[in-house]
């Protein structure tokens, strides 16, 4: 593939502010993210889309919000674009209505009105993306590994056993299956644990693609050739990833892995590729103390391209 003619990012940080599921490094994670996408990977400020529930954000990261950006940057992809989404936020596993499916659970996003983003969403702006252009998605939430379903697994779970804990000085990026029911629930008042049930009742059309479609529906819409979305998850499947808390570090909030991220990239200024930062992120975590372990799901040819197609000369 050659260097895209346009590059194009949403970048979407979530904090929920004053809820009980408040976070504290999403938005700057986003920030720091897009200094870097316009000082290092050539991307215009003008492309870049920011979406975060700071207070007085004139477009709140709803889930209709964020799915409209991310369809109007695919709408706007020509062949040979590059094309990135970065979420920070929490993240959440809900059961999967797929049979066979192994782990009976689907990975989700939760943007602050709780309308949650599927890897079945996330799959179909896949399918959408122009012939030799190029989509990546780098997210910093828990439960985050899978999120473009069906997506080849290049580096997947770790052999190293997570027994779940933190650093002091983090708090989880997850909100559990059980705590969104809660929540959905209070707001539609109908008696069922089907999620899918209070997310159209809610949002209606704006509801997870996921949640409209039968469960033999959902296997239809698999990629069945090779295909060129990227993703690059803070986590696997089955952990969390850990957001920073500035009261206990004495420094500035950050997700670790959007950390780690900025940490790899500050110290190799060269190209480097998707396996690459991957790699390179998993040891800085260690390094850390973290015990969580970023993932990468793409073909294989996208795993030995460069990140984000790093325009030559550019990094230095």
């Amino acid at each position: 593939m050659e260097n895209g003619n346009k590059r194009l990012a949403v970048l979407v940080g979530c904090n929920y502010p004053n809820t009980p599921h408040e976070l504290n490094g999403c938005i700057n994670d986003v920030l720091a993210m897009r200094d870097v996408l316009v000082k290092r990977f050539g991307f215009d400020h003008s492309h870049i889309e920011l979406l975060t529930d700071a207070p007085g954000s004139l477009i709140m990261p709803t889930g209709a919000n964020i799915k409209k950006a991310l369809d109007q940057m695919l709408k706007k992809a020509e062949p040979g674009d590059v094309l990135f989404f970065q979420y920070s936020g929490h993240g959440t596993r809900i059961p999967s209505a797929k049979p066979g499916h192994p782990f009976r659970q689907d990975e989700a996003i939760v943007p602050c009105d709780f309308n949650l983003i599927t890897d079945v969403d996330l799959r179909q702006l896949v399918n959408l993306l122009p012939k030799e252009a190029s989509f990546t998605i780098l997210s910093d939430s828990c439960h985050s590994g899978g999120l473009i379903d069906k997506e080849k697994e290049q580096i997947g779970p770790s052999s190293v056993t997570n027994d779940g804990t933190l650093q002091q000085s983090c708090s989880p990026k997850t909100i559990p299956f059980e705590s969104i029911l809660q929540h959905l629930t209070s707001q539609t008042s109908i008696n069922t644990s089907d999620i899918g049930t209070h997310l159209l009742e809610l949002f209606g059309a704006d509801a997870s693609h996921k949640f409209h479609l039968h469960p033999h529906e959902l296997d239809l819409s698999e990629s069945l050739k090779t295909d060129e979305g990227v993703l690059l998850s803070g986590c696997q499947a089955n952990e969390t990833s850990a957001d920073m808390n500035p009261m206990m570090t004495g420094g500035k909030a950050y997700g670790a892995f959007s950390n780690a991220v900025q940490m790899v990239l500050k110290d190799h200024l060269g190209s480097l590729s998707n396996k690459e930062v991957v790699l390179l992120a998993r040891k800085s975590l260690e390094a850390g103390g973290f015990a969580q372990h970023p993932c990468l799901y793409c073909s294989d040819g996208n795993a030995d391209a460069p990140f984000l197609w790093q325009p030559q000369g550019s990094g230095l």
